[in-house]
């Protein structure tokens, strides 16, 4: 029966065995750090107070406490206690937020005085919450203190749950970048599989010391034996980062490992290639969220040492890691071949993903079949299957009927939502989401192609293809955000020499109308995925 047993916890109880006297967590701004051994003992702490009060297996918890000590000792007690904590992002707004904590219907709400208010103002998770933990101080409308719930005279360990491969372990709400924010649901297998998966993909050993700059991802860091050493910034907006407080931790405590989204990633290379900066000890960077330019990998890597590198993973919320790609074939080969309209590449499956390109449509798929396979080069929807892949969402039917397929073995296979093809190397083209795609009258035209051939131009940062009208008969309109502010007579010039640009290829040839954009609207979680419903809605009232 042990070998049966499966709790995401119980790496970190192994490194407070292993190396107990090594940081787990580092916040350097705050000169706090909690080893492995006082990370594992206070989430041992915590786990016995949670279940004095009330949470324990099984147990909803809607978690919302900033990146800090508390955070990572409390995740870890509700994980060791069985209960199962609701991850949500906190700039999704107030009414996603109430949605979403509908939705889940939690029993146990754990935040800092700041969520308290809110939730008590707004009316979040009024029917179900009967257990309130406050972090950081008291709330003015009670619940009680984290603190109070601490034993510090508690030296027996606690005792994990004792939970399985398939038994829920957390709910992880999608950021609604492409529609309403849906809560995937987390077994402690789909955890353990991203660590194992994580772990062989990357090399990555105990000891290392890793600079995320992604809570979700923080908390990977304890289970892999790295320490985490978390930066000074605005999680929300990682495109907006002072990139100072990313270089100079990097190097005080010798980073050997970063995650940052590709927005981190243009604004810290942009400031180190102006001022000379460098990552001295990191040995990998990963990067994921959306595509990242080759130009901007270029930049980064410049900053790194020689046989470090960059990867760009391939996944969702629902399925991490599917594939992966370093910097070097990507600045090598398939990063001139994005600039001429291919897509993007996103390397191959990972070992443990079984990946196919299927045919596109926009009904449910009621049973996996092989036949669905298209072959290589047709675009069509990416759906894998693996052990890393959530198999449902909470309390969604319709969305679990639209986005999973049963196989007849129990299996389920996951679509992507995204289109993209197989080459005949068996790498997987990313070419946009399944819904961004722009159906004229006369063919179909996908995102990430067609925005790979125009984003070369030297005057570009970005552009973004939508569609104004119906479906069959959209007229495409290429949007366009400008590295630098330019007036009338310079953006005339740059629409000129970007429908010649256009014309070279039959993909972009149809494109006629250009508008230019202040600044593309983007997701709060990485600040890279473009809002192209927000932007076709104004592409419609700016046209001509």
């Amino acid at each position: 029966m042990a070998a049966d047993i499966v709790n995401i916890s119980r790496p970190l109880t192994e490194m407070a065995r292993l190396q107990p006297d090594t940081p787990a967590i580092i916040f350097p701004q705050e000169k706090r750090s909690l080893t492995f051994r006082e990370l594992d003992q206070e989430s041992d702490r915590i786990a016995t107070g949670l279940g004095r009060i009330g949470i324990g297996r099984g147990t909803r918890v809607a978690l919302l406490v900033p990146p800090s000590p508390e955070l990572f000792a409390v995740t870890f007690a509700l994980f060791k206690a069985g209960a199962v904590p609701v991850f949500i992002d906190p700039g999704i707004g107030a009414r996603n937020m109430k949605g979403c904590l509908a939705e889940v219907e939690p029993e146990a709400f754990i935040g800092i005085p700041k969520a308290h208010v809110a939730r008590r103002l707004l009316g979040w998770g009024r029917a179900s919450i009967r257990i309130t933990v406050v972090v950081g101080g008291r709330s003015f409308w009670g619940g009680i203190p984290l603190d109070e719930l601490r034993n510090p005279a508690q030296t027996a360990s606690f005792v994990a749950a004792e939970t399985c491969c398939d038994d829920m372990a957390a709910i992880l709400f999608t950021s609604g970048s492409t529609g309403p924010p849906k809560g995937a649901i987390y077994s402690h297998g789909t955890f353990a599989a991203q660590v194992d998966a994580l772990r062989e993909l990357y090399d990555i050993r105990p000891g290392e010391i890793d600079l995320p700059t992604f809570p979700l991802f923080a908390l990977f860091a304890p289970a892999l034996g790295m320490t985490a050493l978390i930066p000074q910034m605005d999680f929300t907006r990682p495109g907006s980062v002072d990139p100072r407080k990313i270089l100079g931790p990097a190097a005080e405590y010798s980073a050997t490992t970063m995650f940052g989204s590709p927005a981190l990633l243009n604004r810290v290379g942009r400031f180190g290639e102006s001022h000379s900066s460098s990552f001295p000890h990191i040995k990998r960077v990963i990067s994921a969220g959306a595509p990242v330019p080759a130009s901007v990998l270029k930049r980064f890597a410049a900053l790194l040492p020689d046989d470090a590198e960059i990867f760009t993973p391939y996944g969702a919320t629902e399925a991490l890691p599917a594939c992966s790609i370093g910097s070097r074939e990507i600045l090598a080969e398939t990063g001139a071949m994005t600039g001429e309209g291919h897509g993007v590449c996103v390397g191959r499956p990972v070992l443990s993903i079984s990946l196919t390109i299927i045919p596109i449509t926009d009904s449910p798929i009621t049973a996996w079949s092989d036949d669905l396979a298209l072959p290589p080069l047709e675009v069509g929807e990416i759906a894998v299957r693996g052990p890393q892949v959530s198999r449902a969402y909470l309390n969604r039917p319709a969305a679990t009927a639209m986005a999973k397929i049963p196989d007849s073995d129990g299996g389920v296979w996951h679509r992507m939502g995204d289109v993209g093809y197989l080459d005949k190397r068996g790498r997987v083209w990313f070419c946009g989401r399944k819904s961004h795609r722009v159906v004229t009258s006369g063919e179909t035209m996908y995102t990430i192609p067609v925005e790979g051939v125009f984003n070369t131009h030297p005057a570009v940062f970005r552009t973004a293809l939508v569609g104004v009208g119906m479906p069959g008969s959209q007229q495409p309109v290429l949007c366009v955000e400008l590295e630098k502010k330019t007036g009338k007579p310079e953006q005339e010039r740059i629409r000129t020499e970007l429908l010649e640009l256009g014309s070279r290829y039959p993909h972009t040839r149809n494109i006629r109308t250009i508008l230019f954009h202040p600044a593309f609207p983007v997701d709060i979680r990485h600040n890279a995925k473009i809002f192209r419903e927000k932007l076709a809605l104004w592409a419609k009232g700016a046209g001509p």
